[in-house]
């Protein structure tokens, strides 16, 4: 089993990957740093992983010897940083990349697919600008690697029905961008944890980028309107936010709700994450590389 190095093991979708790796019988290690686990919540984080089996190392990004020092220990790096650490990962490319041992690196992508989403605007565009540059370093670096598009976190956008700010799903009126029909994939974090695990040591995903796109859970924003109002048994009054609208929108709104409504109008309005065939030369499908 490779040995798997998380860094960002402490984030949302980072602990469920770190336990994804423990519960796939990987040797696996977290990289933190020392603040983090004097933080009174993720200090507790931090210990519930020690009694997995965890293997702890402390250090940081700026800290290239800490870097180096974890990379040895291990055979496959998954970065999960946050946004604002994003160009930050050129530091973990240089320590791949001096170590020299690694058999690949995951960097933290967990969302759409940069390099195929066409319809995303600012100030999204420089976010997944940043996530493209980390792909073409890697690349010309000659480090082996696979990319994850995971397209949308359902335990995230599905107990709001991804209407932006609000606490619960509606129950009297719905907000709908566009005309409600493009597709979008919505994921367990769990599933995508597994999906992730599963493809960091097989052949079939090296070099490639893993969509976890499973057919079953890809919904229009209509047809997530229309099964939530047979739950709860009632009939939503409906605003549809024209494109033109929700453009404008984006150009008025403060950050970080400006991105936030970006990335609604790539995927939501424009449907980047299923409005393309997947090119086997490239990519390949969780759902059926992994059917189990």
């Amino acid at each position: 089993m490779a040995a798997t190095l998380i860094i960002g093991g402490t984030g949302y979708i980072g602990k469920k990957i770190l336990e994804a790796s423990v519960k796939a019988g990987h040797p696996t290690f977290a990289l933190v740093r020392e603040s983090t686990a004097s933080d009174p919540v993720k200090g507790k984080l931090i210990e519930i992983f020690k009694n997995l089996g965890v293997n702890v190392l402390y250090g940081d990004l700026q800290d290239h010897e800490s870097l180096i020092k974890a990379i040895k220990q291990v055979d496959v790096v998954i970065s999960t940083v946050s946004r604002g650490q994003i160009p930050e990962q050129a530091k973990i490319i240089a320590a791949v990349k001096e170590a020299g041992n690694v058999k690949r690196f995951l960097p933290s992508e967990f969302g759409n697919d940069v390099d195929r989403s066409q319809n995303v605007v600012e100030p999204a565009k420089s976010a997944y600008a940043d996530k493209i540059k980390i792909r073409r370093a890697i690349e010309a670096e000659g480090i082996q690697y696979t990319y994850v598009s995971c397209n949308c976190f359902a335990g995230y956008f599905l107990p709001t029905l991804a209407q932006i700010g609000a606490p619960a799903p509606p129950r009297e009126k719905v907000t709908i961008f566009g005309d409600g029909n493009a597709g979008a994939v919505y994921n367990k974090e769990d599933d995508i944890a597994t999906y992730t695990i599963n493809s960091i040591d097989g052949p079939r995903t090296l070099n490639k980028t893993l969509y976890i796109r499973p057919p079953g859970n890809v919904y229009s924003f209509n047809e997530l309107v229309t099964l939530w109002e047979n739950k709860i048994g009632k009939t939503l009054e409906k605003t549809y936010v024209a494109e033109e609208k929700l453009l404008k929108d984006i150009q008025d709104a403060p950050i970080p709700l400006n991105v936030l409504l970006a990335i609604t109008y790539a995927t939501f309005v424009k449907g980047d994450q299923a409005n393309f065939e997947i090119n086997t030369a490239s990519g390949v499908e969780a759902s059926e590389l992994y059917p189990e």
